[in-house]
């Protein structure tokens, strides 16, 4: 549990006793290094790391001044921060630097991540609502995950908070970073697809979201793609006229019909044994 603190160092201190995991501040906006020290001793005598969390909407004016509004201002005002922590010999540092324009953020976190060895938490603030701020992060947490930059993360939406948890297990799922859950692989639909591809996919996730059996799904839709899919899958199914040809494990087991394939799809994912 992170607490996120502004301006009261006396609720930085609180946090770190009541137990929280990490206290989030910025240093310069708490007050006098009297107040910066007090968060500072707190926090080591209870081992709380510190997590610095700049934000790309609130430089300080006169980073701003030197460098716009831009990535190396942010990854500045991170420098900053921290050098006030080390002053006063305090290392146990995350660096955070989030901005809502994506570009910016991988540019400042890849700034940071060449200039310092700290832990270093992503993610794209004030992303959007579900739809888009997923889309956002997905691009921003996802670039820097793919160069091995990132210790943390975290999926900020105008949404359900649990759709944020949701997202970011998806991201660290989409590259191998994350095992659990079933993953379903599934096309485009097409002129050449004889079964209602988009309702069993969609009904599908559904019914597996909250599954955490380890398990690769295709649903394809036709004979172009969709053996190949579902050979290289631990199950799935290639659509034909009304029907599925259903896979397991590579080898195809049986069709079945299509107002089964659902269920039986289920099914087998409950029953699979991944040593089969």
């Amino acid at each position: 549990l992170c607490a996120d603190i502004h301006f009261d160092y006396r609720l930085a201190i609180a946090a770190a006793e009541a137990g929280a995991d990490k206290i989030r501040i910025n240093p310069g906006n708490i007050g006098s290094e009297d107040r910066v020290r007090a968060v500072v001793e707190a926090c080591r005598a209870h081992k709380v790391p510190i997590r610095i969390g700049v934000n790309g909407g609130s430089l300080e004016k006169e980073i701003v001044a030197r460098y716009g509004n831009t990535a190396e201002a942010m990854a500045e005002s991170a420098r900053y921060h921290a050098s006030l922590l080390e002053k006063l010999g305090f290392y146990d540092i995350v660096i955070s630097v989030k901005s809502s324009d994506v570009r910016k953020t991988v540019e400042a976190t890849r700034l940071i991540a060449a200039q310092c060895s700290y832990p270093l938490h992503l993610g794209v603030t004030e992303a959007g609502t579900e739809n888009m701020g997923i889309i956002k992060s997905a691009v921003g947490i996802g670039a820097l995950l793919c160069d091995g930059i990132g210790d943390t993360i975290r999926v900020s939406l105008t949404a359900d908070p649990v759709k944020e948890v949701t997202a970011g297990y998806n991201i660290l799922r989409t590259l191998g970073l994350y095992e659990g859950g079933v993953e379903i692989i599934s096309c485009p639909t097409c002129a050449r697809t004889r079964i209602d591809i988009i309702s069993i996919a969609a009904e599908l996730e559904r019914l597996t979201a909250n599954m955490k059996k380890n398990i690769k799904v295709a649903v394809m839709g036709c004979a172009v793609n969709g053996p190949g899919e579902a050979r290289g899958c631990d199950i799935g199914i290639a659509g034909g006229n009304g029907e599925g040809l259903l896979f397991k494990n590579g080898e195809i087991i049986r069709k079945i019909p299509e107002s089964e394939i659902i269920s039986q799809l289920i099914k087998e994912i409950e029953d699979f044994n991944g040593n089969e």
